[in-house]
């Protein structure tokens, strides 16, 4: 039942939803997570490599890339604690705006101030502050929005839904680098128009979408033994999470290796004059392949009833694509082995978060256990950079990047094999 100021009042936190979500609300979904994902990917992908790139004059690729790796890193150990701990306290939240909500407008805030303040700092370690803090905010908003999802779409929707998420992330990394190479171009200008867009976006989901509300005599003890306690869910008792949880994490690992130095490998690997043009190419073909993947994958998971063998197929088709980055170096290759990453991750970024919404373990911790999922993607993104230019420099070059891409997208496909309550 919708009340008065936009809210839906819940009768218990463990209900599930039955009532399908119309075309508005999804587009309103996609629409926020397109100012999410500009956001967070285009200062990944070019404005803070070139912030980092200034203070690292050392004469070597791979230095900058370890700089970038180490702020990186900082950032997603914040991670753990952020997606977890906020997901924890939106599951609590029996505010009259809602549980999701307040926790939505919170991120935003944080993260578009992070973002504005990271574009007036001059040296590394205002950068690795100010990147925290942006991703602090990403976490609280992704995890708030991601729980949108099981408080409010029913289980045979949620592979359509969570395309959503996906789509608009590969179409915000080209829209964003494009406006910030094109129309917002420096440093400060970049973040600011970065985080002024994130909030223009968001801010129609936060105000039109009615949001569940928790009665407080629903709400899961609020103490802190209670949010500590909550961290850990026991593989033993919650086998089909855990095996979820490590397949996204061996994935998403393998998907980063294989992706976070696409530039370096072509400078380096192939000694492509063109690198920058073609890396351009290359985005702009895995991005197209992800968007196709990621809805009719998801939309077809439905349909069947089925997402592990989705799930399966698209890690092999992951591995195939690094395995073939390994074995042919050359610009062809790499533009097929582009387009096979696309619809492979594309097809897992659907139907995995889907298969995610249907193994936790209690629904009245959905926010908290999400959260806890979404740091199997976040963190394998922020230290693949350091992780993949430690490999290069000291195990053998390129080949062998991509060999370890391969295998922990492999590893991730038999670990998702181990699931038994979805098909």
């Amino acid at each position: 039942m919708t009340a008065s100021d936009g809210t839906v009042r819940v009768a218990g936190a463990g209900s599930e939803p039955r009532t399908r979500v119309g075309g508005g609300w999804i587009a309103l979904f996609a629409t926020a997570w397109l100012g999410v994902w500009m956001a967070q990917l285009t200062p990944v992908q070019l404005l803070l490599p070139l912030q980092v790139e200034v203070h690292v004059d050392s004469g070597r690729w791979v230095d900058s890339v370890v700089a970038f790796g180490v702020i990186s890193a900082i950032a997603g150990a914040a991670a753990l604690l952020a997606f977890p701990l906020t997901g924890a306290l939106s599951d609590r939240t029996t505010s009259r705006f809602g549980r999701r909500r307040p926790w939505i407008a919170v991120g935003a805030v944080v993260f578009a101030v992070g973002l504005a303040v990271l574009g007036l700092q001059d040296g590394l370690v205002g950068v690795g502050v100010w990147w925290t803090v942006s991703i602090v905010g990403f976490c609280i908003l992704s995890a708030a929005l991601t729980a949108c999802i099981s408080d409010q779409v029913p289980v045979l929707q949620r592979g359509f839904v969570s395309s959503w998420i996906s789509a608009p992330q590969a179409i915000g990394l080209i829209l964003g680098v494009l406006l910030a190479t094109t129309l917002f171009t420096g440093q400060l200008l970049g973040y600011s128009a970065m985080a002024i867009l994130l909030v223009v976006l968001v801010l129609p989901f936060l105000i039109l979408v009615p949001d569940a509300r928790l009665d407080p005599a629903d709400r899961p003890p609020m103490t802190l033994a209670a949010l500590i306690e909550g961290f850990w869910v026991s593989p033993r008792r919650h086998p089909d999470f855990g095996w979820t949880l490590a397949g996204r994490i061996l994935v998403n690992i393998g998907n980063a290796l294989g992706t976070s130095l696409l530039l370096y490998f072509l400078m380096f690997g192939l000694n492509d004059a063109n690198a920058e043009d073609d890396l351009l190419m290359l985005i702009v073909i895995y991005t197209v392949f992800v968007v196709i993947a990621s809805i009719v994958c998801g939309r077809l998971s439905d349909r069947l009833a089925r997402r592990r063998v989705f799930v399966l197929l698209s890690s092999v088709i992951q591995a195939f694509a690094a395995l073939l980055l390994a074995f042919l170096p050359q610009l062809d290759a790499t533009m097929v082995a582009a387009g096979l990453l696309g619809a492979g991750y594309g097809c897992f970024l659907s139907v995995d978060q889907a298969l995610a919404t249907q193994v936790l373990p209690d629904p009245a911790s959905r926010g908290k256990d999400l959260g806890i999922m979404n740091i199997a993607t976040a963190v394998p993104q922020a230290v693949a950079p350091l992780v993949g230019a430690g490999i290069v420099w000291s195990l053998g070059g390129f080949p062998v990047l991509f060999l370890a891409s391969a295998v922990f997208a492999l590893l991730g496909a038999l670990a998702v094999s181990r699931v038994r309550s979805v098909r």
